[in-house]
């Protein structure tokens, strides 16, 4: 399926030529079986939440271009893009992308497939109408399964040697794969490219600060302190 680029800050025919961006951005967010309906609207709601917050915005038109491309995408044993390909510019734009991510029905469903999901990211910036002065793969999840498809660590070589960096946001959480060992699980197993990094996430209101932490590097072409963070090797 051939994904359109949905322009909210301007008018534009989905046919038009390739847009110029700083940052193409795929935000790969887990469905899998376990995250359950409130704790998957939590997901959208914290995401909404952070992309609209003045910092992140701030962040946004502070760049080379002015803007950036987003699209958020949900992943389990298949994968689904909630909100396509998107640029936004500014407060507005932002606000229009985080109200498009409340709302549509779940689509992505079954155990974790986290090679595939990565190769997904990647095949949705090689197929859009977008160049990015930066491409990155912003990657959540609360485990390390991996049910179906190709290794991790074998799409993950295969995302960073297409020029795209992966950076992990881990799930953490109580009575699960939890803390340093999931941080260190992405960071050995995930994360890629130039500038990789990991920032955990713990549940409730952290969990949005970390997601706006974590754009604003993103935004920015930044990596948080040096503990916390893979440079490429």
């Amino acid at each position: 399926m051939r994904y359109l680029l949905v322009c909210l800050c301007m008018a534009m025919p989905a046919a038009a030529q390739t847009v110029e961006t700083d940052l193409e951005l795929v935000l790969l967010a887990d469905a899998s079986g376990s995250i359950d309906a409130d704790e998957l609207a939590f997901q959208r709601q914290s995401y909404a939440t952070a992309i609209t917050d003045p910092a992140v915005v701030a962040a946004i038109e502070n760049t080379l271009y002015g803007s950036i491309a987003v699209t958020y995408v949900e992943w389990a044993s298949n994968q689904a893009v909630v909100v396509d390909w998107t640029i936004i510019a500014d407060a507005n734009s932002a606000t229009q992308f985080a109200e498009a991510l409340i709302g549509p029905p779940r689509a992505a469903f079954g155990r974790n497939a986290i090679g595939s999901a990565l190769l997904e990211g990647m095949r949705l910036i090689e197929e859009n109408d977008i160049r990015g002065f930066r491409r990155v793969i912003d990657f959540s999840g609360d485990s390390m399964g991996n049910s179906y498809g190709p290794p991790i660590t074998t799409a993950r070589d295969t995302v960073v040697a297409a020029n795209i960096t992966i950076n992990a946001l881990p799930i953490l959480r109580d009575g699960r794969f939890i803390g340093q060992n999931l941080e260190q699980a992405y960071t050995d197993n995930i994360i890629g490219g130039p500038g990789a990094f990991v920032i955990g996430a713990k549940e409730g209101p952290a969990f949005v600060e970390a997601i706006r932490r974590k754009l604003i590097l993103e935004i920015a072409g930044k990596t948080p302190h040096q503990d916390i963070a893979r440079l490429d090797q």
